[in-house]
């Protein structure tokens, strides 16, 4: 396959030399020649000068694409003809949650007094800047009595901002605001004065990045007090029943409409936490007398809690997960009653509602939902308008039912009320039915053969009656990693601009992720992630063989985690695609572990400090797999500056060693964006652009209609 030269012109002719000043690493009698080792100084102005200069080249690349305008012009209309609907909470008869209306650019804080209750705004982050930035709503948390509702505002997508509490009646804010937080805007306590949140160690400036995200707390505060005056009230040092590791995540739960408050702490990247206990009224005392009711190691994934029992999500035994139960007062996981034996399916959560548990599963690539009755104990099936993916959005101790978001490939999502006296599920229209038709996409899943026999899900969307003539442009994305099932259907409208120009899309469901439970999970982390781009690559060439594609059509993506599931692919098959997308990817997995985000990943990735893991990290590493002489696929990189999570360094590494090792022939392209993170709090903007520059970029290298 003869690959094809960058199309390039005077402005901005070629793009900037990486200066190489190797270092070189010795781990276990094994050295590591690192050239770009530099790039990982977060002040270096070098490396931000190279930067700016490599973004350059690459929008100007970009910007020339014959279809980047009709691109983006698409999907600036297929964005803005529906309407999402996020993050649903009901406190009493009202409703809160995000909304992204046709012309937002930015999700809004809404509230509404019932479904038929008319809607009020309460935060809007679209003219807000901070530093110059974007600031975007990244989490928000009701009061129990609908008061007052806390809201994580960050800027530029960093993930990290302040909270700020807002009177719901007024819209005002009350004053109060919380800094130094990330992810959750806290949890509040039933008297709905007291919110629980997550706070960060104040460091100093030379503090290494590994200590950024150690002995982080949960403080509690009292509305109109000074945060100063906050104190912790769950942490690595202040949480009885046992300690836990200073790196673990800690967070907290409070249930609608029950007696306790679960404390919950673990790496953030398995499913399995420990779990913990205590009166909501006992918040005030010091220490708060919390009680461990499952360890990191009985694997427990998620608890709910009815009256006195304690229902448990749990894999301990049971690689697909099974619900048991046990008294709250006396808990024994040991002696716990089975609730939801282990089958097929795989239980992914659980909610307990005043009438029954709820419990979602994973069957067969689609969702299921089902009702276990607390007084009868039997599971039944709740019937869903279709074959597809449903989450259940709100339940509590106060409400009979549960409200449940469905949609599938080619169904919009809306959200439905389940009535368990009727069992009917209704749609309540909070979520405005969606215009854009994709009746017209097939959604096939397919199992296909990985190297060692085992069957890995593949789904593949393309236009109904399209021509399998092995010619048609195929984006092929994975990920395989936390045990996520990647590969369960959402609808993404985005896809629209690809497929409607012939384009293929399809997602394959490797190990690593959840698609078949915790042991296809296990079975690509640490030194089994091997198989993770093995079972990536079996599906990329059952494509070819299918002729649904060939390799100069077919693009490889990965995103985040999948950065290290299509850099190997194509470190390893190099031959077998036209062109590939790493967006936010870890490429460089041997040095994860000295960054910010890399400490939590050890149990997923592994760390350096020992053989085996060292050796598992190097052999997932596709940074040092590049070779000179070998010719690669096309390939663009697109990470945002402010990312807490995969620092942009990873993809300024990588797109150094191609152009290195390939020479100026090799299409290597690295897209910057200067105000966005890992995505979250990007807006619909941002999105679309990215998009079409990735779109544009791909129909450029694999052809398709014009």
């Amino acid at each position: 396959m003869t690959r094809r030269p960058l199309n390039t012109r005077e402005d901005h002719a070629a793009p900037p030399k990486a200066t190489v000043r190797e270092v070189t690493d010795v781990y276990f009698g094994q050295e590591v020649v690192d050239p770009y080792r530099w790039m990982e100084e977060p002040e270096s102005a070098e490396l931000a000068e190279w930067l700016e200069a490599f973004n350059a080249f690459t929008r100007a690349q970009l910007d020339r694409l014959p279809l980047r305008d009709a691109l983006l012009a698409r999907l600036d209309e297929v964005s803005n003809a529906g309407t999402t609907v996020l993050g649903v909470q009901r406190r009493g008869q009202r409703l809160f949650y995000l909304k992204l209306a046709p012309g937002d650019n930015d999700l809004r804080l809404c509230v509404r007094d019932g479904f038929a209750g008319a809607e009020r705004t309460l935060v809007d982050t679209e003219a807000t800047t901070i530093e110059g930035q974007h600031a975007s709503i990244t989490s928000f948390a009701a009061s129990h009595d609908g008061r007052l509702v806390s809201v994580l505002i960050s800027p530029s997508g960093s993930e990290y901002g302040a909270v700020h509490v807002i009177d719901v009646l007024t819209g005002r804010e009350t004053g109060d605001r919380i800094e130094r937080t990330r992810w959750d805007a806290g949890w509040w306590l039933p008297d709905s004065a007291s919110l629980a949140y997550l706070r960060f160690p104040e460091l100093p400036a030379d503090a290494p990045p590994t200590e950024h995200l150690r002995n982080v707390r949960v403080y509690l505060h009292v509305m109109g007090t000074s945060t100063a005056e906050d104190r912790p009230i769950f942490g690595s040092d202040v949480a009885s029943g046992g300690g836990f590791d200073e790196t673990f995540i800690p967070h907290l739960l409070v249930p609608v409409g029950t007696r306790f408050a679960i404390a919950v702490t673990s790496s953030g990247v398995t499913h399995n936490s420990a779990f913990y206990l205590a009166p909501v009224e006992s918040m005030s005392q010091v220490p708060v007398p919390w009680r461990r009711v499952a360890r990191i190691e009985d694997g427990v994934c998620e608890v709910a809690i009815h009256g006195d029992t304690l229902y448990v999500l749990t894999f301990d035994g049971a690689p697909r997960f099974k619900v048991v139960r046990t008294s709250i007062s006396n808990p024994d996981l040991k002696r716990a009653e089975v609730v939801v034996p282990e089958t097929d399916a795989i239980v992914q959560s659980i909610e307990a509602a005043k009438d029954a548990l709820y419990v979602k599963a994973l069957d067969g690539g689609m969702t299921r939902l089902s009702r276990v009755d607390f007084a009868i104990g039997r599971e039944e099936p709740i019937e869903l308008p279709y074959e597809g993916a449903a989450t259940i959005a709100v339940a509590d101790a106060l409400h009979d039912g549960i409200l449940f978001t469905h949609s599938s490939w080619t169904h919009p999502p809306a959200l439905y009320a389940f009535d368990p006296v009727r069992r009917t599920a209704v749609d309540t229209r909070l979520v405005p039915p969606h215009p854009v038709d994709m009746s017209s996409i097939d959604a096939v899943l397919t199992q296909v053969p990985g190297h060692d026999g085992v069957m890995i899900p593949l789904m593949i969307l393309a236009q109904r009656g399209s021509h399998r003539g092995g010619t048609q442009p195929t984006l092929l994305s994975g990920y395989g990693a936390y045990g996520y099932a990647f590969s369960s259907p959402w609808f993404n409208p985005q896809m629209l601009p690809w497929l409607e120009r012939g384009g293929i899309y399809a997602v394959a469901g490797v190990r690593g992720g959840g698609e078949h439970g915790e042991a296809w999970h296990r079975a690509g982390m640490q030194a089994t992630k091997p198989n993770t781009w093995m079972d990536f690559i079996a599906c990329a060439e059952h494509l070819v063989r299918e002729r649904y594609t060939s390799p100069e059509h077919l693009a490889g993506e990965g995103t985040s985690a999948g950065g290290l599931l299509i850099g190997n692919a194509i470190a390893e098959r190099p031959d077998l695609f036209g062109a590939a997308i790493i967006n936010v990817g870890l490429t460089n997995a041997l040095r994860m572990e000295t960054t910010a985000n890399g400490v939590p990943n050890i149990p997923e990735f592994g760390t350096h400090t020992t053989e085996d893991g060292f050796k598992a990290l190097l052999a997932m590493d596709a940074y040092h797999k590049i070779r000179p002489g070998v010719e690669y696929p096309a390939i663009m990189l697109t990470y945002g500056i402010t990312d807490p999570r995969v620092n942009p360094w990873f993809g300024a590494k990588m797109a150094a060693q191609l152009q290195r090792v390939a020479g100026d022939d090799q299409a290597v392209l690295l897209r910057i964006d200067y105000d966005a993170g890992h995505g979250v709090g990007s807006t619909k903007a941002q999105r679309n652009s990215r998009a079409a520059d990735c779109f544009a970029f791909l129909f450029d290298r694999l052809g398709g209609r014009r």
